[in-house]
Order: structure tokens, then sequence, then C-alpha cells
């Protein structure tokens, strides 16, 4: 039974007598090192062990080590390992270890498959660093270098404007300009956003922030687009929705790109309705549209990059204003849940901790929306 064992290790091994000569061994011993049976029969000495197998690896300082330890008759021989990389690259991790009889085991790992494939992976890995960093880069400078001349746009167009009388037509080029590009800004804002995230170089300024003004900004950046659809804005909010703990900047940006996908998706004549709530150590903001909703599957792709879907509406976007939200809500340490349905809207709830900080300790259990007396406004 010990034989049978001893044969079936993928591990060589091989214990050398108080001679210093070979008493036992198995077969990968022989395979790792390439001796013959016939050989290894003649119970060979350390010394002409290490001669014969010098030619696949050839580290004096090694083989010395190994050879003091197997003929060394000190009662304190103390066990070590280590690794060899072989000329044949092949890479072999070695132990050795003193038995209580004065004689001493060796054993030999050929570790050369998984360590190829530790250094692919690591490279592999590398690489992928290297690239993101590269696409962050090149991102970063792209967005800057097309946001100075799309400012420069908007500000001449504002100029032209400001030159005497227009002719209808000439007035409805420029605002078809102006449209454009704050169209083509946003989408650069929103690479650099992503890019700056995604660098992790995107820090929160906390402050104290109060729910209304946020709500009231947000609700301002899409008035223009909801009176042209003819949409209803409702803002409720309960009392004890004041202040919390947030970037600012950060929360109006979300709650912006919210209230746009909300009032792009209405229907003419339709309802946005803006919430917000305390609840178990988080600040709740919810936006309601009666829009043509989505299906489970959508909802499940709704925050890659770049997705951007019509859903039966006019309104088609870049795909980034959903992922934007999921990443400022995640840098904040909040969450954000989606309900909806095809034909009956869509609700989005987002979640930030009321102190700027981390999750509460216990997550608290999911609620329903509370309903509110609206204002109307």
């Amino acid at each position: 039974m010990q034989n049978e064992t001893l044969n079936s290790l993928a591990e060589g091994v091989a214990v050398f007598a108080t001679d210093g000569r070979l008493q036992l061994h198995n077969p990968a011993f022989a395979s790792i090192w390439k001796l013959s049976p016939a050989r290894l029969a003649e119970a060979p000495h350390i010394d002409e062990f290490v001669r014969d197998v010098g030619v696949l690896f050839d580290e004096a300082s090694v083989w010395k080590k190994i050879t003091t330890a197997v003929t060394s008759f000190s009662a304190d021989r103390e066990p070590f390992d280590g690794r060899m990389h072989r000329p044949d690259d092949s890479v072999i991790d070695f132990a050795v270890t003193p038995l209580p009889d004065g004689a001493t085991l060796l054993t030999f790992a050929d570790v050369t498959d998984a360590r190829r494939a530790e250094l692919a992976l690591r490279e592999r890995n590398e690489a992928l660093e290297a690239t993101a960093h590269i696409k962050n880069r090149f991102i970063g400078n792209m967005s800057y270098e097309l946001r100075t001349p799309l400012t420069n746009i908007l500000g001449f167009t504002e100029l032209l404007t400001m030159m005497g009388e227009l002719k209808p037509k000439q007035r409805e080029y420029l605002e078809d300009i102006t449209a454009a590009s704050k169209t083509l800004l946003t989408i650069i804002n929103s690479i650099l956003d992503l890019a700056n995230i995604d660098a992790g170089g995107a820090e929160l300024e906390l402050e104290e922030v109060d729910a209304q003004g946020i709500i009231d900004a947000a609700v301002e950046s899409v008035s223009e687009a909801a009176a042209k659809a003819e949409l209803t804005l409702d803002i409720a909010l309960t009392e004890d929705a004041t202040l919390f703990i947030a970037d600012k900047s950060r929360v109006t940006q979300i709650l912006k790109n919210l209230l746009s996908n909300a009032v792009g998706f209405s229907p003419v004549g339709g309802t946005v309705q803006v919430t917000a709530w305390r609840e178990d150590g988080y600040m709740a903001f919810a936006v309601e549209d009666t829009g043509t909703g989505m299906s489970p599957d959508q909802i499940r792709h709704i925050f890659e990059r770049f997705d951007s879907r019509s859903q039966g509406s006019k309104h088609r976007g870049a795909g980034l204003g959903l992922a934007i939200v999921k990443s400022l809500v995640d840098l904040h340490g909040g969450d954000i849940k989606i309900d909806s349905e095809i034909g009956r809207g869509t609700l989005v709830t987002v979640r930030l901790p009321e102190t700027g900080g981390a999750r509460p300790a216990q997550e608290p259990p999911a609620v329903d929306t509370p309903q509110l007396d609206l204002t109307g406004s």
C-alpha cells in the first residue's frame, strides 16, 4: 500500500540514507530528473545524483545546500525549500526534510504549467490595467479638446443673437446650432465624468445639502423641455426631507439625468412626479413618469453604457445618463432601484446615506414610495 501510494504521487519523492545514497524513490522523481530506472537502481550517492542532473539545473549554490543537508550528521538539521528555474523553461519546487533516523527526504514538484498560468494571468492583468489607463487618458484628453471648441461655438452663437435683428429662419438656425452644441457638450461631459470615476479620480465634496433646493434646480433644468411637451411636473417632499450631507453638484446631476429621461420618455400631456423622503438613515428621491415603460430584459441592461433605446418615443440620447447616475449613487454609497412596466411608465428610486458616509450598518428593508399630497408645482 505504501509503494502504491508513493508511486501514484505526481510529486517526485526520494529518500537519501545516512550514507548519502539513494534509498527510495518514485517514478515521478525519475521523470522530473530524466533518470533511467537502471541508473537509479544503482543507489547513486547524492554527489553522483547532482552530477547526473547538472545538465538540467546547474546552480551550484542550491545543490551544495541540498548536499550538505543530506550528508550532515548534525542533530539540529532544519527543513528548507525553494524553487528551481531550469534552462528547459520548466519550474521545479523542492523541499528538503530531515527524517528522525538521520535520512533525508527530498521532494520535487513540477509547477511549470501553474507558473505559466500565473504569469499569463499577471501579464493579462497588467495589459488590462495599461489598456484602461490609456483609454481613460485618451477619453479625458479628447473630451477636453472637444469641449473647448464647443464652448466657443456656444459663445459665438449667443453673440450672433445679440448683433441685431435676425430673420426668423436665421434665428431658427442659431437655435438649432445652440441645441445641438449643448447636446454634444452634455455627452462629452458625461464621458469625461465616467472616465474620471473609472480612473478613481472622482472625489465627493461633502456639504450640507437642502433637498428642496436641489430638486428645484433639477426641475428648472428640464422645465423648458417639459413645457414644450405640455407635461405636468409634480413635486412632493415629506416634512423631514430637508438637510442631509452629500455632494450637492453630484446629487443635482443625478436628479437632472433622471428628470431628463422621465421628460424625454413621457407622452404629450403626461405627468412627471418627483418625491423625496427620509427612511432609516437614507435620504430617498423618486422620479416617476407615465411614459412608455420598460420590459424586465430592458431593465437588466439599463445601466450599461451607450445602451440607448427610444422605447417608441422620440427621445433618444447617448445612453450615458443612467450609467452616470449609477456611478454617482455608488460613489455616495447609496443604491438605486427601477420599477417599470411596458405602457405604464417608470419609477426610479435613489437612496443616499444622509450623513454622506457609508451605508447604515443594517440594510433597511425595502419600502414602497410613500403616497404624498402633490403640490402641483
